[in-house]
């Protein structure tokens, strides 16, 4: 299963975790002092917030792919929007090891197709969580 994913960033994570708790109805998956993520069945989404990186607003867009097959097929529909589709191996990222490929729109706004293979030291099978 693909899912899609979301990266905000927010001034002050606190508030923030209290409000998407609220909203998603469930605790985040992943917890740390600068970093949230929710990953959600209903509606399939891999929605994470960080207080690390730049501002408030979208940072980026992405695409969580569950097997090296659907990364594949993603990278491969990045290559065909006009991007290099290129996959980055072995990426340590948002407290995750992963696969990935980046991409930016027409607009400029960032999307990155990606595989999680492992979550804080753990194999992302033996997780809750398993992205950005």
């Amino acid at each position: 299963m693909k899912r899609l994913h979301v990266n905000l960033g927010v001034e002050d994570l606190g508030p923030s975790v209290a409000f998407y708790t609220e909203l998603f109805g469930v605790a985040p998956n992943v917890l740390k002092d600068d970093y949230a993520k929710w990953l959600l069945d209903d509606p399939a989404v891999n929605f994470s917030i960080t207080s690390c990186c730049g501002g408030a607003g979208v940072h980026h867009l992405g695409i969580q792919a569950d097997t090296e097959a659907e990364l594949l097929e993603v990278a491969g529909r990045m290559r065909a929007a006009g991007g290099t589709g290129d996959l980055l191996r072995q990426v340590t990222c948002c407290y995750a090891r992963q696969d990935k490929a980046w991409i930016a729109d027409p607009q400029g706004v960032h999307w990155e197709a990606f595989r999680t293979f492992e979550q804080d030291g753990l194999a992302a099978s033996s997780t809750q969580s398993s992205a950005a």
